[in-house]
């Protein structure tokens, strides 16, 4: 018999945590709980205008401290927002941003690279599964606003892109 008050405290303990999903056995029951729903497809989602001045900026945007990684992440500007002719594109889910396909290979996109739709943008790990990013728009690179290995939330901006 399914005990639906111990179901309701693990809802509430896991929204209150920072952990994502949880799976418990208890008497012959398995119970499995997430704040992410399973994503077969890691589709871009890409934001044309510029978001409300009173609009706070998602989470984790910027490094602890706000400073630039190796000259290729925009230092400071992650909260602020872009020019008028940038698209953003953001994370379809909650997981780890990756920039390569492994520590020591190359990263898929660098401030300056010109993309075009279908180029791997980055690799975004969520339930141990690796979603690659794919563009879904032409033009180039202008700034990376997440640090290589960092947790990204759903809808937070990874890449402003110069449209063609």
């Amino acid at each position: 018999m399914i005990d639906f008050d111990f179901i309701e405290r693990l809802i509430q303990v896991l929204d209150a945590s920072s952990v994502d999903s949880l799976e418990i056995e208890r008497g012959g029951t398995k119970v499995r709980l997430s704040k992410t729903p399973p994503m077969t497809a890691a589709p871009v989602a890409v934001q044309a205008a510029a978001p409300p001045a009173h609009a706070p900026a998602p989470a984790g945007t910027a490094g602890p401290d706000g400073a630039a990684s190796g000259g290729q992440m925009s230092g400071g500007s992650a909260s602020a927002p872009p020019a008028s002719d940038l698209e953003e594109i953001t994370s379809p889910m909650v997981g780890t941003f990756y920039r390569a396909p492994a520590p020591d290979a190359p990263s898929y996109v660098d401030v300056g690279d010109k993309i075009a739709p279908g180029d791997t943008l980055c690799i975004i790990e969520a339930m141990k599964l690796m979603n690659e990013l794919d563009a879904e728009i032409s033009g180039e690179i202008v700034e990376v606003l997440v640090e290589n290995a960092q947790p990204v939330e759903f809808g937070q901006v990874l890449f402003r892109v110069s449209p063609r």
